[in-house]
């Protein structure tokens, strides 16, 4: 009989998106996104994070809130959804157990007096509540590695695209939040196999709601609501 293994949730992040559409394929490509980590309250203990602040990155261990069941093999968005791989030669949420893994910057510990000590963390691609199950320092000579092959990850990094954001509807953007959204739209959030030039897509961003077409490589917003 297999052995139940637990965990706990020692906190929530907290983002801007409240829905999967529009999160950045891998964390770290939008740096101006801006998040908090809102420990629970058993773990709002300052001394669980002495020395935190020495470290410039971390790594977020989370639960995939959102998947419910696993796949030997899946379809990697990037690959036009119809070549099958491996599901642990790929960073899919259909795994066996739902665990991510995410390296986010920190920019500071904000000590709130009813949350107590909250990270505040920028390049995350978490949506808004997902449940953190650990946080470890980021560690560049142990956890970095220049010489480290790619994979079929090579062929699908440039999804670079021109943003066209029309000026009367870039003022609906709070002013904190508008790099963070033109680096999201920037980085392409439709699936891969869909180019249609005419369909409005469309995701929920900050309390706002987006719509854009995209064209080629130009990516233009049409209404912000």
């Amino acid at each position: 009989m297999a052995e139940e293994l637990r965990f706990n949730i020692i906190a929530r992040i907290h983002s801007d998106f409240p829905t999967k559409f529009g999160i950045p394929r891998q964390s770290g490509l939008v740096q101006e996104l801006k998040s908090r980590i809102v420990f629970e309250p058993e773990y709002r203990d300052e001394n669980a994070l002495r020395g935190i602040e020495q470290f410039t990155h971390l790594w977020l261990i989370w639960n995939f809130s959102e998947s419910k069941s696993w796949s030997p093999t899946v379809r990697p968005p990037r690959l036009g959804g119809n070549t099958r791989l491996g599901v642990f030669a790929t960073r899919s949420p259909f795994r066996p157990n739902p665990i991510g893994l995410s390296s986010v910057r920190l920019e500071g510990v904000e000590r709130d007096p009813k949350l107590g000590p909250v990270l505040l963390v920028s390049c995350a691609d978490l949506m808004d509540g997902t449940p953190i199950l650990d946080v470890k320092p980021y560690i560049p000579y142990a956890d970095a590695h220049p010489e480290a092959s790619d994979g079929f990850t090579a062929q699908t990094i440039q999804h670079h695209l021109e943003v066209d954001f029309p000026a009367e509807l870039l003022e609906r953007v709070p002013a904190d939040k508008r790099a963070a959204l033109i680096g999201v739209l920037a980085q392409d959030p439709r699936p891969s196999y869909q180019d249609d030039p005419v369909r409005v897509y469309g995701f929920p961003f900050a309390g706002l709601e987006l719509r854009f077409r995209v064209e080629g490589k130009r990516l233009t917003v049409v209404d912000v609501q």
